[in-house]
């Protein structure tokens, strides 16, 4: 399953579980004044951990390279779209919140909000 360039701007390399080589999608937006970043799985493109595993530990690495603060950014999740005949591999995007317990961490967005984050 190969992953289009259009969900993501970059390949991010980060330190996965056990400082395993680990890479993903990475996608920055900048709406008003919320700072949007997107994590993108790669699936077989890497070969470590993936961003949910990863979590944030990954937001941190981001937030270090980019100069960007964890408490001043909206992280979210994408499950891209492989057009594979398998639900599991539909997009989907989640709004992670690292403070909530596992049962409220993450939100799925709808599409309507998805739009409004990616178009410039």
């Amino acid at each position: 399953m190969k992953v289009s360039e259009t969900y993501y701007d970059e390949i991010f390399q980060f330190k996965g579980q056990w400082d395993m080589p680990s890479s993903c999608g990475l996608k920055i937006r900048k709406k008003g004044n919320t700072t949007y970043v997107i994590v993108t799985e790669l699936y077989q493109d890497n070969p470590g951990t993936s961003v949910t595993y990863a979590g944030i530990e990954l937001a941190r690495q981001i937030c270090q390279a980019k100069g960007l603060s964890l408490e001043d950014i909206v992280y979210l999740e994408c499950n891209p779209n492989t057009n594979s005949k398998l639900s599991f591999y539909d997009e989907e995007f989640f709004v992670v919140d690292f403070s909530a317990d596992m049962q409220h961490r993450y939100r799925m967005l709808s599409q309507e909000e998805v739009k409004n984050i990616l178009d410039e």
